[in-house]
């Protein structure tokens, strides 16, 4: 992925996320990565609440990866704040979600995502979708977030 600004991860399955990571890590992708476990979690960090900083002086993830069913606060919660607020509205995010309900993806389409995707069954499907995620947003320009 193109430059140094950090990748959110928003996800409440632990295992997930260490999947993510590694994918990432053996498809020598070496970004920065933020992790929440819930939609009030990374908001908190988006909005400079927390005192966590992957990358000094960048707050602002130049990707979002979110699952949708989570506590407290879950991905449609969060799509809703986040796009609604101009500071963060053109962050890309993809779901990354166990959810097959046709209604969950079009409603995260209505939402503004950049993409839909299922949770692979085989953790090292991971890898797959990681690599063409990297593919992709290497080739694609971002806006320039602060």
């Amino acid at each position: 992925m193109r430059n140094g600004s950090p990748l959110m991860i928003v996800e409440d399955n632990e295992t997930d996320v260490i999947c993510i990571k590694r994918a990432f890590e053996k498809n020598g992708v070496s970004k920065p990565i933020i992790t929440a476990a819930n939609g009030e979690e990374a908001l908190a960090y988006l909005r400079g609440e927390t005192s966590e900083s992957i990358v000094p002086g960048v707050r602002i993830p130049n990707l979002i990866l979110l699952d949708l069913n989570m506590p407290i606060m879950n991905g449609f919660e969060f799509l809703e704040v986040i796009k609604a607020d101009e500071r963060f509205r053109c962050i890309p995010v993809i779901v990354l979600t166990s959810s097959t309900s046709k209604v969950d993806m079009n409603d995260s389409y209505k939402n503004c995502v950049a993409g839909y995707i299922e949770k692979p069954l085989d953790p090292e499907e991971y890898s797959e979708i990681i690599k063409i995620l990297d593919q992709y947003w290497t080739l694609n320009f971002l806006p320039t977030l602060s």
